[in-house]
Order: structure tokens, then sequence, then C-alpha cells
């Protein structure tokens, strides 16, 4: 049953991951080019689209909030390695499953306070004073987005841990 689930989350992982990564070129990408065009633009007629430099601001927590869950299972997030050379490979695997099953029940909660967050936004109406009109609740939608994510990702580092845990006992 483990293994099946397992299988099954790691294989839908894979490709959300991939996705993911595809979408955080593309979003680098079009801030990338939306500073350019501001620059140009300006430097052609002298004056600029206040929404080109306000642009990159906006996509940056659409870029960082859905590359949680893949950073956290490439291991590319900030952490101290300091009792890796300690612990045995039993202790080891259960530190990683205590922090993996701290990251789920932290993403939940981070991704139910964030659904409400974006209700909230969405209900009130609100849209940023650009030149283009984008609504608030559009850029919190990426909250509880990353955190469904990072939810994903983590639930299978702990079935993973949990299965090595499994693996050493029998063993």
């Amino acid at each position: 049953m483990l293994n099946a689930t397992l299988a099954l989350l790691s294989a839908a992982n894979e490709r959300l991951e991939k996705a993911i990564y595809l979408f955080a070129m593309f979003l680098v990408a079009n801030m990338v080019l939306a500073l350019f065009l501001s620059a140009l633009i300006r430097y052609m007629s002298g004056t600029g689209y206040d929404w080109f430099i306000e642009l990159p601001p906006i996509l940056t927590s659409w870029l960082v909030f859905p590359l949680l869950g893949p950073l956290l299972k490439s291991g590319s997030h900030i952490k101290v390695d300091l009792l890796n050379n300690v612990l045995n490979p039993w202790q080891f695997t259960v530190l990683r499953f205590v922090i993996a099953s701290i990251a789920v029940l932290s993403s939940i909660v981070f991704l139910i306070a964030g659904i409400e967050a974006t209700n909230l936004y969405f209900m009130l109406g609100q849209v940023m004073e650009l030149e283009i009109e984008i609504p608030i609740w559009w850029v919190y939608l990426a909250f509880p987005t990353g955190f469904g994510i990072m939810t994903l990702f983590a639930t299978e580092l702990m079935l993973v841990e949990l299965k090595k845990l499994r693996d050493l006992a029998r063993g």
C-alpha cells in the first residue's frame, strides 16, 4: 500500500515539478523582458510605462511560492548539515521524517491561511493602482497555490522517510 501510494505521488509530483520549473522560467523571462522593454522604451521615447517596472515585483510571489515544494524535495532550500555526521542512519531517517511531517503540517496551515487571505481580497475587490488593473487577490493566490504544492511534495518526502524507516526496521 505504501509503495503504491508513494509511486503514484512521486509520478504526479515529477510531472508537477517539470511544469513548475517551466512556469518559473516563463515568469523570469517575462520579468527580464518587462525590464528590458521599460529601459528600451524609456531610451527611445524619453518616457516609459510604469507597469513595465512594477510587473516583476508583482510576479515574484508567483515565482517564489510554487517553487517551495520542488526546492524542498531537491534539498535546495536553506539548511544546516550539522547532524549528518553525528546521527546513525536510523536516527537520521527519524529526523528527516519529523522534518517532513512538520513541513506537511505547516504547509497545510499556510494553505488554509492563504485561501482565507485570497478570499478576503477577492471579496474586497481591490485592484492595484497601476496603468493596468491587476486584482490584489490574484497576487495572493500564489500563497495557497504554493503551499498546496508544498503539501504534495512534503507528503512525498514524509512517505519516502516512512518507507526508509520500515526498511531499516526490517533489516
